[in-house]
């Protein structure tokens, strides 16, 4: 897919005062979480709309939910008829989402809403198409999991290989865009689960996008703390790299 030159190329800094941040929140049994995240996300001074998709939570999370929207802390809330993946939770908030900017927030507490000044900069200031915050560029990060962080380089160098990026992150959270690209990329979107971000980071790539990255800060929570993402996701993490990449 090739977005019209004229979308892709605007370079026009944003007025950081009238600039709309759609904050995409895909939500899966975070009850413990969910507000916390919620309130953090509001304390951010940037104008802003906030839409969570529950991925059809079992923990109460969606009784959480109704009640941040009841007191008007978010702004929109949708919830899947079934479990249907972290991927498909964004590509519905991404179709509900208006802003100039939209970037994706997890509900566990691992990444923190303050970085979003340093994210947002590149495309604000008309420099970029896309600006991923990435953790292995310096920022205080909590230490865990040594196989994770290997296996992280492994997908992102074979993701570079195979787009021509120099990426250090493929698989970061924190991936802003601005709101008319990724809602141009939207129709081709397809994958459900942690598929999203090779396939996004294709996308962006076979658009001849422009990406910078900057350095965040990272909290990894542990299996027993509800992480949820494992050595099967790493495997198809491969398979999506090579599908989107080569593939379409």
């Amino acid at each position: 897919m090739t977005i019209p030159a004229p979308t892709l190329r605007r370079r026009t800094p944003l007025d950081p005062d009238q600039t709309l941040l759609s904050v995409l929140i895909p939500v899966y049994n975070e009850r413990e979480t969910i507000d916390l995240i919620v309130e953090q996300v509001r304390a951010t001074p940037i104008h802003k709309e906030i839409i969570c998709v529950d991925d059809h939570s079992t923990d109460g999370t969606q009784q959480v939910l109704e009640t941040l929207l009841a007191q008007g802390k978010i702004d929109l809330l949708f919830r899947q008829p079934e479990n249907r993946g972290k991927g498909a939770a964004i590509r519905q908030a991404l179709s509900m989402s208006r802003g100039d900017i939209v970037i994706v927030q997890d509900a566990d507490l691992e990444y923190d809403p303050d970085d979003w000044p340093v994210v947002l900069e590149p495309i604000i200031a008309g420099r970029a198409d896309a600006s991923f915050g990435s953790r292995f560029l310096g920022g205080p990060h909590r230490v865990l999991y040594y196989w994770h962080s290997v296996g992280n380089h492994w997908l992102t160098t074979y993701s570079n290989m195979l787009t021509n990026l120099n990426l250090t992150d493929m698989e970061t959270c924190y991936k802003a865009i601005r709101g008319e690209v990724a809602r141009a990329l939207l129709p081709k979107l397809t994958a459900n689960r942690f598929g999203f971000e090779p396939e996004i980071t294709a996308r962006l790539a076979r658009a001849d996008a422009r990406i910078f990255e900057v350095p965040i800060s990272y909290s990894g929570r542990t299996y027993a703390e509800g992480k949820k993402i494992g050595w099967k996701d790493g495997v198809a993490a491969f398979w999506h790299i090579t599908k989107f990449n080569l593939f379409g």
